[in-house]
């Protein structure tokens, strides 16, 4: 855990000049398509995942108890590294579990001995397993307590690992996913329009990180983002058959969306205007004409409720 999963992607090590983001979960989704939108931004990409290889993707139950079989989902680090490659940026590919507290520390370790420099941290990464949807009275304390180390304590052991080394640079960022329950209410209980407790409590904690962090080293050059990424039609929806579903009741976007806003905001000196707080990316990407072509009119949407769906991705 932790290793590189291939040799990195094309040659040179401790490199001086090109600056480096660390991606998490990067082997599909919004993880994916921001590392890609940061490589062409300039970046060499740290990528890390359980996913090493196509075929071994899978994604599990979201409630507790509910016998739901696992199912395969597309994706990899060795197919994102290819796609970063062909930008003509470098990839590092690592194994990383973000429930595995070791597998942390090894990822930041190997990243910085083949580089030896951070400059943008991505925390795209969640817990994937049980909880997600369970309702307040069918939560066991465990699950809700992976959702928290996963969703929250582990994001902070990255965060104090790699921020010293953000420090270092003249400008660096710390870029956050985080998810709209963690500030609105559900319109209707988990799995009838609504989320999961601990998903939200998670997503809550971890909204939080970003403001400190902006209040604390602003000063010292590090920006830092809460992004909302809305509903997102992902790989797990798509393989579970319920993304058709999801996206005739949500405002719905590409994975593309909230990558490009990611890409926007670690390079553009305008995004400075949203240190500290939420970055809504449906809404930037489309005032900013981001992806072209998105989005369609869809005006019976609710753009409220998109929330419940993430909370399922």
């Amino acid at each position: 855990m932790g290793t590189p999963a291939t040799e990195p992607q094309s040659p040179g090590r401790r490199s001086a000049g090109a600056p480096v983001a660390f991606v998490t979960g990067a082997s599909r989704g919004i993880g994916r398509c921001g590392a890609l939108a940061l490589a062409r931004a300039g970046y060499d990409i740290v990528l890390t995942a359980r996913t090493v290889h196509e075929g071994e993707g899978r994604t599990g139950p979201t409630t507790s108890g509910s016998g739901q079989a696992a199912v395969a989902v597309p994706g990899s680090l060795e197919t994102t590294a290819r796609e970063i490659t062909a930008l003509g940026r470098r990839a590092l590919p690592l194994r990383m579990d973000l429930m595995d507290r070791a597998s942390l520390d090894a990822a930041c370790d190997a990243a910085l001995d083949a580089w030896g420099r951070v400059d943008v941290l991505f925390n795209n990464a969640i817990y994937q397993g049980p909880g997600a949807m369970d309702r307040l009275l069918d939560l066991p304390l465990d699950a809700a307590q992976n959702m928290l180390t996963g969703n929250y304590l582990h994001q902070l052991v990255l965060i104090q690992r790699l921020v010293p080394h953000l420090l270092e640079h003249e400008r660096s960022y710390v870029i956050n996913m985080t998810s709209g329950s963690a500030t609105l209410n559900p319109p209707g209980p988990a799995g009838s329009g609504g989320w999961g407790v601990a998903y939200a409590a998670s997503k809550a904690a971890f909204a939080r990180v970003a403001g400190v962090l902006h209040a604390e080293y602003r000063d010292r050059g590090l920006r830092a983002y809460n992004v909302d990424p809305g509903h997102i039609v992902t790989e797990a929806q798509k393989a579970r058959g319920s993304a058709a579903h999801l996206s005739a009741h949500f405002r719905s976007a590409p994975a593309e969306v909230p990558g490009e806003v990611i890409g926007w905001l670690a390079s553009a000196p305008e995004a400075d205007a949203y240190c500290g707080e939420i970055v809504r990316a449906q809404k930037v990407c489309k005032d900013l004409g981001l992806v072209p072509g998105w989005p369609a009119p869809r005006p019976d949407a609710q753009p409220d409720a998109s929330a419940a769906a993430e909370a399922v991705n």
